[in-house]
């Protein structure tokens, strides 16, 4: 990567029972304690013939964001990358004989 290019940063984070997959230019420690800061968000451009509706979905949803906080315990991992990939969601997986340990959370209140 040229030094004159600004970095790419893919971030996957867990959101109500599905992974997030996202591409950003911008991402730091919030001054909101225990949050990540994501800014200038990247999708592939509208102008494809083939679109992909996971992508299209993340667009719609994060449609009109300046910055998103996402809370640092649900976050699964950032890269910085070469290029920008499909951004994505998908079904998080069950334990399913995993080892790793999921971080307490609160309990949810639906009221």
């Amino acid at each position: 990567m040229s030094k004159e290019s600004q970095p790419v940063f893919r971030v996957i984070f867990n959101n109500q029972g599905q992974v997030f997959e996202l591409y950003a230019q911008q991402i730091f420690q919030s001054e909101l304690w225990g949050f990540m800061e994501i800014e200038e968000l990247i999708f592939g451009e509208r102008s494809q013939l083939v679109v992909d509706p996971g992508e299209e979905k993340l667009k719609n949803q994060f449609d009109g964001v300046k910055r998103s906080f996402i809370p640092v315990h649900s976050i699964i991992r950032i890269d910085e990358v070469e290029r920008v990939g499909t951004a994505k969601i998908s079904e998080a997986k069950g334990d399913g004989g995993s080892n790793v340990m999921h971080f307490p959370m609160p309990p949810r209140s639906d009221s």
